[in-house]
């Protein structure tokens, strides 16, 4: 489960691409309520991960700004 610590971008996608890569195995019989806490964790990952790279977008934007001003 998605701890209360902040993971970095890395971290986010790297947990993100394990969850994906179990959901798609479908090696071991995981129940219901494991399938959907683990659907549940990649979707706030996805969440997080996009609110990062909105923010880094906007930081680079306001740095190209400020560069065209000068």
């Amino acid at each position: 489960m998605v701890s209360k610590k902040t993971k970095t971008f890395e971290e986010s996608m790297s947990r993100l691409e394990e969850i994906v890569d179990l959901l798609q195995a479908n090696e071991q019989p995981l129940d219901e309520t494991i399938k959907l806490k683990l659907f549940e964790e990649g979707l706030e990952l996805v969440k997080d991960c996009e609110d990062k790279l909105k923010a880094f977008e906007a930081r680079v934007e306001e740095l190209t700004a400020a560069d065209q001003e000068d």
